[in-house]
């Protein structure tokens, strides 16, 4: 019995109807189209800080990107295009999953108002923090 409760422990229900929203927009040296603005709503981050959940949306234009973390995505609603740099760009629309590793540099543009579920795994700390 033991087992399971620690399991049980494991899950978490995230989201719901009281989940907190953050505006906010790329920085204006990023910008390459438009005056995008997005809205993130954190439901779960784990305990190290480096797993994060959520929902993420974003309004047209377009900005330059650099991960250094995973992500795995999946479009709600909306159309967008990733543009890896020197690369074609990769249409995405409502229902396709998506996932970008660390070291993707490129473009992020929404052409039409989208929303995603997302998932991120940041770096580890570095022995030099």
């Amino acid at each position: 019995m033991g087992d399971d409760v620690e399991a049980a422990m494991r899950l978490h229900l995230v989201g719901g109807p009281g989940a907190a929203f953050e505006d906010g927009a790329p920085a204006p040296e990023l910008i390459v189209e438009g005056a995008p603005t997005f809205r993130t709503s954190v439901h779960y981050e784990s305990p190290d800080g480096r797993l994060i959940t959520g929902v993420w949306s974003a309004t047209p234009g377009a900005w330059r990107v650099a991960y250094d973390e995973w992500e795995w995505c999946r479009l709600r609603s909306g159309r967008c295009v990733l543009t890896p740099e020197g690369g074609e760009p990769v249409d995405y629309e409502a229902g396709d999953t998506i996932v970008i590793e660390p070291g993707f540099v490129g473009v992020w543009t929404v052409v039409e108002a989208c929303e995603k579920d997302f998932v991120v795994m940041l770096p580890p700390p570095s022995d030099d923090a």
